[in-house]
C-alpha cells in the first residue's frame, strides 16, 4: 500500500490483507456515519449505505454471493485493479471479496443477496464473518460505552 499524504493508492489494495491494513489504519481517524438502512422482504435482505464525497471506506469480508447497485461515483478495489463506478450500476459481487474504495461524489452502495433469516444481528453474521466490523455494530459499542 502506498501512501502520500492524504492520498492513499487503491492499486495496491487487491488483496483483501491490504484492504485489512488500510482499514486497521482508518480506524483510528475520525468516522463518518454512512446512514445504514436494512430492508428484510421475501428472503432477501438488501443493506445500503450513503457515502459522502470524499470519504475512504473498506468493506466487511463477504461470505455470500451478493448484488451490488451503486449510485454516483466511486472507485473501488477489484482482483483486476482498482476501477471507478460512475452513474448507475448493477454489479455481480462474489463470496470472499473485501473491497476499500474513495467517494469522488456522494454515492450511494447497496447489496442484495437471498436469506431465510429475519433478524439483522443474524442476517448480519450470515453475509460476513466480520459483523463486528460493520460501521452499525462499531457506532452501537460506542453509544453503549
Amino acid at each position: 500500500m502506498k501512501a502520500a499524504g492524504d492520498v492513499v493508492s487503491l492499486s495496491a489494495l487487491q488483496s483483501v490483507e491490504n484492504v485489512r491494513r488500510l482499514e486497521s489504519l482508518l480506524g483510528d481517524l475520525p468516522q463518518v456515519d454512512m446512514q445504514t438502512q436494512t430492508l428484510i422482504h421475501g428472503r432477501m435482505a438488501a443493506r445500503a449505505i450513503f457515502i459522502p464525497a470524499g470519504t475512504l471506506l473498506t468493506g466487511v469480508l463477504t461470505n455470500v454471493d451478493n448484488i451490488s447497485i451503486m449510485v454516483g461515483d466511486i472507485t473501488v478495489t477489484t482482483e483486476a485493479g482498482p476501477v471507478r463506478l460512475t452513474g448507475f450500476h448493477v454489479l455481480p459481487a462474489s463470496a470472499g471479496a473485501k473491497r476499500a474504495g474513495i467517494a469522488h461524489a456522494d454515492t450511494w452502495w447497496a447489496t442484495l443477496h437471498h436469506t431465510d433469516l429475519t433478524d439483522i444481528a443474524d442476517i448480519e453474521a450470515e453475509m460476513t464473518s466480520e459483523p463486528e466490523n460493520l460501521q452499525t455494530r462499531r457506532l452501537a459499542l460506542a453509544v453503549v460505552k
